[in-house]
């Protein structure tokens, strides 16, 4: 049994990364390429040695084709998944799912309409140090969970590396909170649970940007955390940080090559230690959808994952524009 894969697009900085796991993977392989920008499409097809569709539905409706990987620019992520999952083919998308909850909506219903296999690359959630915090919260070794900081960040646009069109407003639908925040988003929510209200402040330091190129976002949780996501393009390479505090202890992970630290009083050790023994790695979401496409089940990172990033996200970007807390 085979998976027949088609990539939708180049646009995306992670494309080739996708494409790359695609044909890792000894049950998939690429069979097509679609990209509304047909000469990067015709080049990549030729790079990777496999026809290029000129027109979505004619890709579509091919039978060697079981599923689509998206990565399109953001604002064409709803007519692309929409069209996908009513010929019946399965999907990954990059984050974040759609820019408006309206539009996520409409995902979610095509997807669960037509039965089609979805994941959403969420690949911060399959890291051991992460999934080490997420149980240390489950168990309830921090007690009553309070305050949480993530701050993920890289100098893309400081020093130059990110591609033009990711400062785009129209086809990205925001800058750095749309894009590299958005993984700060999803662990906040898979951390504290169901969100109640958000306040964001974004600015621009470097020049001609029409997006923020450095962003916070702080939410409230119905549980009473207080948790802030930072963001950035314009930071020192590179920033990747969690820290988490509860009645009866706390978590923290200063980088990943630093591992992730705990003290509570449930343990017998004091103070900040590393724990003896990290959950293993999860399989990536490309990978887990690859095998609920063969095989059946579903991955970790489902439809309702990505319309939450994407309400989160809109609130996010509306509190920026009116200057105010939105509630969710």
């Amino acid at each position: 049994m085979s998976l027949g894969v088609a990539m939708l697009s180049r646009w995306h900085v992670h494309a080739q990364e996708y494409a790359n796991a695609v044909e890792k993977n000894p049950n998939a392989q690429i069979n097509a390429i679609w990209d509304d920008d047909q000469h990067r499409g015709q080049k990549w097809a030729v790079e990777m040695g496999v026809p290029f569709e000129r027109n979505l539905d004619s890709l579509l409706s091919r039978k060697d084709i079981d599923a689509v990987v998206v990565v399109t620019a953001t604002n064409l992520h709803r007519d692309v998944m929409v069209a996908a999952a009513n010929a019946k083919k399965h999907i990954f998308t990059e984050k974040v799912l759609t820019t408006t909850l309206t539009e996520a909506r409409e995902v979610e219903a095509a997807v669960e309409t037509n039965d089609v296999k979805f994941a959403i690359s969420f690949p911060r959630r399959t890291n051991p140090h992460v999934l080490y915090c997420k149980s240390s919260i489950d168990k309830g070794l921090i007690g009553k969970p309070t305050a949480m900081r993530i701050r993920i960040a890289h100098a893309g646009a400081s020093r130059n590396w990110l591609p033009d069109h990711f400062y785009d407003p129209v086809a990205c639908g925001g800058g750095a909170m749309m894009d590299l925040g958005a993984h700060g988003m999803y662990l906040c929510r898979w951390f504290a649970g169901k969100p109640k209200r958000i306040l964001s402040v974004f600015n621009n330091i470097t020049d001609g940007k029409q997006v923020e190129d450095n962003a916070i976002s702080m939410i409230e949780f119905e549980n009473g955390v207080i948790a802030t996501n930072e963001t950035s393009f314009v930071a020192y390479p590179d920033s990747y940080s969690i820290e988490i505090d509860g009645t009866e202890g706390g978590l923290r992970m200063l980088s990943p090559r630093n591992g992730v630290e705990i003290r509570s009083d449930h343990l017998s050790t004091k103070g900040w230690h590393r724990p003896i023994e990290l959950p293993n790695a999860r399989p990536l979401p490309i990978e887990q959808w690859i095998d609920a496409c063969l095989y059946g089940g579903e991955s970790e990172f489902g439809i309702q994952d990505a319309v939450e990033l994407t309400e989160l996200m809109e609130a996010a970007y509306t509190s920026q524009r009116e200057l105010r807390s939105v509630a969710l």
